[in-house]
């Protein structure tokens, strides 16, 4: 079964991640992730100026939404708090370059799970 994807909200909890949890930098983006309370997978997003304008970042942000719900839920690793930080490369990636990204990052990080059904 797919776990369920939560988020990220308090500044406190990205600092945690980012400060104790392994990070891996795709050319598309950067995949923070750490051991969270519970047994849920946990999300939180970021894009700073660096990636661009305020369009650019709101653009960065919805892909890696929409990619971060299309594949955390069958091959995250369940208990885990992921952080994933927009960089410039995401606004104007490829959809199966991005994707290749987050999978790669998951399974070089050992997070990787076989898929479940949807």
């Amino acid at each position: 079964m797919a776990a369920p994807v939560g988020r990220l909200t308090r500044r406190p909890e990205f600092l945690r991640v980012a400060a104790h949890g392994k990070r891996y930098a795709a050319p598309g983006l950067v995949l923070q992730a750490m051991g969270g309370p519970g047994d849920g997978i946990r999300l939180g997003l970021t894009a700073s100026r660096k990636v661009g304008g305020a369009v650019d970042r709101n653009r960065a942000r919805r892909r890696l939404r929409a990619l971060a719900q299309q594949v955390l839920p069958r091959h995250g690793a369940p208990g885990h708090d992921y952080v994933i930080v927009a960089r410039r490369e995401t606004v104007k990636r490829p959809w199966p370059r991005l994707m290749q990204d987050l999978e790669t990052a998951l399974r070089r990080l050992g997070h990787w799970r076989e898929g479940t059904a949807p």
